[in-house]
């Protein structure tokens, strides 16, 4: 069997490689990713090549006066930015903006790690997993003297069972095939937020260290540059389902329901993306953000077709945010929001009394928010 996953939204999935300003320069409308062996064998034949060190050491951006050649007869990749709007922006960009995540690649080119799959299903098997009295058990867990390293272990073994005989043992999903360099571009993104204003809540867009500007004037709010998927890119590889766990006497000792097969992995995946959707769509109509709702929308109703076919959708990859990684939705309730205040990380933004997660990662398609990150479609022949 094979799997084939279809980006319905821009998608990256990371190996933790990214392009420093140093690795690459941007001509016209283009990142031209720099081949740095091939210049320094080149500059090591004449006097320039001391220059060139000094620069890349020093420098937060190469010099296109000096080095500018390198970008057109050294350019181990070309990737065109997702509208020409996008150069001016980085032009202007300092700091970590200027730092590009790429996207999983090997010695034969891009690829989907198989992975990245089978976590998104694990995320929704565990959502739809949830019994009465986990996440009181796991609040225990985390107020006690000292907080586990790993504090929803426990829970993730009480819904799916321990490591040797869990629920996603079942199936198998392998690295895919790579494909053309010619389904990326570099997309822009900034983060959204929420402000209070009214007694309702505003748009904003974050600034980097700190602060946010007007929802009218996100041109002034810090970029973020990435290698992603154009949506409508397939990703193929081979999809494992081992029957072995099926038979009567296996399924006793290891302790799964008679239900259990691909369609229900499939469907808590799909409940899992329902609840989400919903929740998305509830933070853009309190921003204001049109384009994102219509996006959500058009994706509710590709899952509700993904249903029919026996298909799911799924949220993975980077810039999908705590909801779509941590298998809880209501971030309202008590118990979930006491867990988080353990954390140092989540203080601060619990105590605002604002909606949480107050911001999230959008996706501009020419140069207008448009889209959240990660969307896919996975299906099964």
């Amino acid at each position: 069997m094979r799997y084939r996953l279809t980006c319905l939204t821009p998608l990256l999935v990371g190996d933790g490689r990214r392009l420093a300003p140093i690795d690459y320069m941007v001509w016209k409308d283009h990142v031209n990713v720099l081949d740095q062996w091939r210049i320094f064998r080149l500059l090591a034949k004449g006097p320039r090549l001391e220059g060139y060190l000094a620069q890349l050491k020093k420098a937060d951006k190469l010099d296109f006066a000096s080095w500018g050649g390198f970008a057109q007869n050294f350019a181990g990749r070309r990737i065109p930015f997702e509208n020409p709007a996008y150069a001016a922006y980085w032009n202007r960009a300092v700091g970590e903006s200027l730092h590009i995540p790429t996207f999983a690649s090997g010695a034969s080119g891009p690829y989907l790690p198989g992975a990245a799959i089978k976590g998104a299903l694990r995320t929704g098997m565990l959502f739809a997993h949830w019994r009465e009295g986990m996440l009181q058990n796991l609040l225990q867990r985390v107020k006690g003297e000292y907080v586990p390293r790993r504090p929803a272990e426990i829970v993730e073994e009480q819904a799916l069972g321990p490591a040797g005989s869990s629920r996603l043992r079942f199936i198998g999903a392998g690295d895919s095939k790579t494909v053309a360099p010619a389904q990326f571009k570099i997309y822009l993104l900034r983060t959204s937020t929420l402000q209070p204003r009214g007694g309702q809540f505003a748009l904003g867009w974050k600034q980097s260290p700190r602060g946010a500007v007007d929802g009218m004037k996100p041109e002034e709010s810090t970029p973020l540059f990435a290698e992603m998927t154009v949506p409508g890119t397939a990703f193929e590889g081979v999809w494992d389902e081992k029957s072995f766990f099926l038979q009567p006497e296996v399924r006793r000792v290891v302790r799964w329901p008679e239900s259990m097969d691909r369609a229900k992995v499939f469907e808590a995946a799909n409940v899992y993306a329902a609840g989400l959707l919903a929740v998305q769509r509830q933070y853009a109509a309190m921003a204001g953000l049109a384009m994102l709702d219509k996006s959500l929308s058009e994706l509710e109703q590709r899952l509700a077709q993904a249903r029919e076919n026996g298909n799911c959708l799924i949220a993975l990859g980077w810039g999908g945010g705590l909801l779509a990684k941590s298998s809880w939705l209501d971030t309202n309730n008590p118990d979930y929001r006491e867990i988080l205040k353990q954390f140092s990380l989540y203080n601060r933004a619990l105590g605002t009394n604002l909606p949480f997660p107050k911001t999230r990662r959008i996706v501009f398609l020419n140069n207008k928010p448009a889209t959240l990150p990660g969307w896919a479609e996975l299906s099964i022949s």
